[in-house]
């Protein structure tokens, strides 16, 4: 059995840092939301990863910035004059026990580099240093790029990402077939919704045993503080949150009835 990414169930794992947008004060993808989601009591946080022009990684969720630019279509410098938050910079701040999940994003300019110099490969060449220090995983919704990652870093542990309310028996079926160690979906994709008829969506208990049987782990995105008890409960391994110190409060009250 291969080497499982969360060593318990239902790890708890910061959007963006203490969440998406700003909670209590602290901007999403800045080392100070990272931090705090930390010192809230969690083990790990999520990253997304984009690259510039000129192959410097950046913690950027957007492809562009509120005026329009392109962050794939600057430079390292101009980049950061925008505030953009340079990915080495945030490893070097965050504790070495700290957990990183890290979002590759694609982008439309990866289309036109060979698999050796898209953000996915430049990620895996940056994990060298990383892998050895702390706890990672590299998910990404383009499956091309876990195989980039795949090729260029054999040792580090990937994930499929799906996105809202994807069918998640197919979800369930490629991340075995792709052989990545987790699936993380969408809470959307876990219960009835406008795009998926009841009948087409596995109970959950379900999907997490056909996750566990396939022998990976199942990581859910974006649960609200009212999914996530259920989530906890069905033993799904981890939860990415937004807003951590609400949903912490949740997760305890719920853990008190």
């Amino acid at each position: 059995m291969r080497p499982q990414v969360f060593p318990r169930t239902a790890t708890l794992i910061g959007h963006r840092g203490l969440g998406k947008g700003a909670v209590q004060g602290h901007v999403e993808n800045t080392v100070g939301s990272f931090l705090a989601a930390l010192s809230a009591g969690i083990d790990w946080v999520e990253v997304d990863v984009r690259r510039t022009q000129d192959d410097e990684l950046f913690v950027a969720h957007d492809a562009a910035f509120a005026d329009g630019c392109n962050l794939a279509e600057m430079t390292g410098g101009q980049a950061s004059r925008y505030g953009a938050l340079r990915m080495h910079e945030l490893l070097e701040a965050l504790p070495p026990a700290a957990g990183v999940v890290f979002d590759v994003k694609s982008s439309i300019e990866d289309a036109g580099r060979p698999a050796a110099s898209t953000t996915a490969a430049l990620l895996a060449r940056a994990g060298k240093h990383s892998i050895r220090h702390r706890p990672v995983v590299a998910l990404s919704f383009d499956p091309a790029a876990l195989r980039h990652m795949r090729e260029q870093l054999p040792s580090m542990p990937l994930g499929l990402l799906t996105w809202l309310r994807f069918p998640v028996g197919h979800a369930v079926a490629a991340a075995a077939h792709l052989d990545v160690q987790l699936l993380a979906v969408h809470a959307g994709s876990l219960w009835p919704n406008a795009a998926t008829a009841p009948a087409d969506v596995p109970s959950l208990q379900r999907v997490v045993t056909r996750v566990h049987e396939s022998n990976r782990q199942l990581m859910v995105w974006c649960p609200t503080k009212d999914q996530s008890p259920s989530l906890v409960a069905a033993g799904v391994d981890a939860l990415v949150l937004d807003d951590i110190p609400r949903q912490l409060r949740a997760l305890r009250t719920a853990s008190e009835q």
